[in-house]
């Protein structure tokens, strides 16, 4: 389970799926709500392969062929995720700074999704009490954090590698996971970026 989105960049809309990759796309969400629904009925660590292909109507060879390890089955959209967060820098507005786009996405994303939904709750409950599920989302992050570090760096016409670069989209990324535990998270989030915004805009005029 990941965050889900609407796309507003702009161009051509993309080439409608045909009926093989429609089909591969419905089998992989089914598998991913019949593993998911049962961790959160029954715990992560006590439901096996198995029980979810079978819950899926689909053979173990199957679920392996879309989730090649148990822990992706819980992060279904960690590519797209990624995917979303590069392009809400490089697709941002003209004249938009970086964090500002950033604080764009996570508003309209990540808490969208969280906003009210007792089943975004259960789910972060179920991945800060696995420990297998942690280590994983830790590693996803970190993947996430590269891909977005070398997006920025792109776009600022920083060198790669900038530690700049890595700082802002490590604490863009961590924002809204720390705004949940307040009262109002999206004021929090809000709050952070504004921190993030002042603090680029300072390097990035010393930079130029």
């Amino acid at each position: 389970m990941d965050s889900t989105t609407t796309d507003t960049a702009t161009g051509p809309p993309p080439a409608p799926m045909g009926r093989r990759e429609r089909k591969k796309a419905a089998t992989r969400q089914a598998i991913a709500d019949a593993a998911l629904r049962l961790f959160l009925e029954r715990g992560y660590d006590d439901v096996g392969i198995r029980e979810i292909a079978d819950a899926a109507d689909v053979s173990t060879t199957t679920l392996f062929k879309h989730f090649p390890v148990k822990e992706a089955l819980v992060f279904d959209e960690d590519a797209d995720q990624e995917t979303r967060l590069v392009a809400a820098v490089r697709e941002r507005p003209e004249g938009q700074s970086i964090p500002i786009a950033l604080r764009e996405h996570a508003l309209t994303t990540r808490l969208a999704a969280a906003d009210g939904d007792a089943r975004f709750t259960a789910f972060t409950n179920l991945v800060a009490g696995t420990p297998a599920l942690r280590d994983y989302a830790q590693n996803m992050w970190l993947r996430h954090t590269a891909a977005l570090a070398r997006a920025i760096a792109e776009e600022s016409g920083l060198a790669p590698g900038d530690p700049a670069c890595t700082a802002l989209a490590h604490f863009a990324l961590q924002a809204p996971r720390a705004a949940y535990a307040h009262d109002d998270p999206r004021q929090a989030v809000s709050r952070a970026f504004e921190l993030l915004e002042h603090g680029w805009s300072a390097l990035t005029q010393i930079e130029a």
